[in-house]
Order: C-alpha cells, then structure tokens, then sequence
C-alpha cells in the first residue's frame, strides 16, 4: 500500500514536471519570431518591416527578427514560408506582388497562397507611382511623353523594382494608351532599381511610392503620377492618372501579415491585435506615412476579402493584356 502511495505521488510529480517542460517548448515557439521579407535590406518593404519589428518586439515581449530572402520578386521568401514550421514561430510580410501577381504570372510558383499561407492582419495600403530621374530633364507626365517622342523616337526604358509585376503591366499600358514603345527593365528589388535611377542610368522608374518618397523630397528625382482614386497624402503635389487622363487603376495595393496554413487561430489573433495597437500609436503612424504608404488596420477577414478582391482585378487586367504565364 506504502508502494502505491510513493508510486502515484512519483507519477504525479513527472506528470508537473512534464508540464512545466511541455509549457516552457510551446513558450519557446514564439519566444523568437521570424518575419521574412522577399526584398534586399535598404528598399521600401524592409523599411517597413524593420518599423513594425521593433514595436512588434515590446508588444509581443519577443525577439522579432527581420529575415530578407530576397529574389524572384519575393518567392523565395514565400516558398520559405511554405516551408515554415506552423506554431506561429514564421511571419512574412508582404505587398501585393508576391500574393496577388505572383501566382498569375507564373505557372508554378512554388506556392498557392489561397491553400497555403493565412491572411493574419492588412495594416496598409499603396500608390505605385512613376518617377523620373534626376537627368531627365522633364518635370510632368505630359513632358516625359513629349520627351519619349521627340528626343527617343518614340521609345522609351522604365526601370521597375520586379518581372511581370504591377509596374510592369502599368508601363505596357501607358505605352499602349500614348502610342510608344516603353520598355520595361526589371530589377531585383527596389533598392539596386533606385541606385540605377539616382546614378542617372534609366531614365523613369514606377514602383511604390514608398521606394521614391524620400528622393523625390530631396528633389534627387521627380514623381509625376501615382495610382488610386485620389493624390497620396505624402506627396499631394503629384496628380493620379485619372486626372491625367488614364483611368482604370484607382485601387489600391496592399501591404500584409501572413502564416503558414496550420498557424494556431489563437496566434493569428494575437498577431492581428498586436499590430493593430503598433499602427494606433502616433509614433508608429507618422513614420510609416512618411513613407509613402496610408496606415489603416484589417481585421484577418476584412484582409482576407481585399486580397481576393485585389487578386480577382488584376487578373483580368493581366489576361486582358495577353500576358501568358511563363
């Protein structure tokens, strides 16, 4: 009977300390939090990344570790994540390309966001814009095409941060509305396109404005339109294209949280709920504008439904344009 006594009570005591042990790995699998970007250090998403890491650190009372697997216009990070254990240890921080075109434009990516990642929170949304260089001697939309006509023959190079990207499609159209022949020239990520373009070597990029905010400020290079159906906050000064005459590209790209499929909901809402409190603070807003982006909070449904509705748009732009998926 004694026997019985000690052998539950040593049961017990394993059972405790099993549980304590069993705590302190689940404590461990978001002591440190992975958030991948697919862009190269120095351009406009890891900016941004590395804004809400910091604040995301304090909130989540974790170590947030930026992590650039940049190439490919963001699909190795995005095949990384894939890859991703699933208890909420692995963020990735994202815009539209990677989610929304990615998938379009090629045949097989390597990843299907739908089937694959969790939308967790929307916390802004972009304008692309085109810039000019500093060399280029026009200072409006309307004097850069006169300049493609009269000075290139009517062709013309636009420098864009990504292949078969928004940008892209973007110069294809106006080329096609103005009658000229733009071509685009892409690059691996916005910070190597806007070395390019301060040093004089392309002529005109488009990207987010985010990438050419801080230069066209300085008057190093010169936005001349932007997307949406409105001028940006940061830059009033630079009309749409609708105003301009181009319609049909007045909504807005987006920038997001995502999980791998599998992420405990639990960890999903305490990742929304953190970085809806980040993006509240003044601090956190007024750096993040004057980037160039517009801070608005999207519950994971809310983000879910703009994602898909970003997606369903372009895609009917992309096929209209006869693109063909390589």
């Amino acid at each position: 009977m004694q026997g019985k006594f000690y052998l539950n009570k040593a049961f017990a005591f394993f059972v405790l300390v099993a549980s304590i042990l069993w705590s302190q790995v689940s404590m461990a699998d978001t002591s440190t939090i992975k958030l991948l970007v697919g862009f190269p250090p120095g351009g406009g998403t890891d900016a941004i990344a590395r804004v809400l890491a910091e604040k995301m650190k304090e909130a989540l009372a974790a170590n947030v570790v930026v992590e650039n697997k940049a190439g490919a216009g963001g699909q190795i990070a995005a095949q990384a994540l894939k890859a991703s254990p699933t208890d909420g240890s692995v963020l990735f921080l994202s815009h539209d390309h990677t989610i929304s075109i990615l998938p379009i434009v090629i045949k097989n990516p390597g990843f299907n966001p739908s089937a694959d990642f969790i939308p967790v929170v929307g916390f802004a949304t972009f304008a692309n814009g085109l810039a000019l260089s500093g060399g280029t001697p026009a200072k409006s939309f309307n004097e850069y095409l006169a300049l493609v006509r009269t000075q290139g023959g009517g062709k013309g190079t636009v420098a864009i941060p990504a292949p078969a990207s928004i940008p892209e499609f973007l110069v294809k159209v106006i080329g096609e509305r103005y009658k000229l022949d733009l071509q685009s020239v892409p690059y691996r990520g916005s910070a190597p396109m806007m070395a390019d373009m301060l040093g004089n070597q392309v002529p005109a990029g488009l990207a987010g404005v985010s990438d050419f905010l801080e230069n066209h400020k300085a008057g190093k290079l010169r936005m001349v339109a932007v997307i949406g159906d409105k001028r940006q906050a940061a830059m009033p000064e630079v009309p749409t294209f609708a105003e301009l005459g181009l319609p049909g590209f007045e909504e807005l790209a987006y920038y997001g949280l995502f999980a791998p499929v599998g992420t405990p909901q639990a960890q999903i809402d305490r990742y929304s709920d953190a970085i809806s409190k980040i993006i509240g603070q003044a601090e956190v807003k007024d750096r993040l504008t004057s980037m160039g982006i517009n801070v608005v909070h999207m519950p994971q449904r809310q983000f879910a439904n703009h994602v898909r509705s970003y997606t369903q748009t372009w895609e009917k732009i992309i096929k209209n344009s006869g693109f063909q998926a390589q």
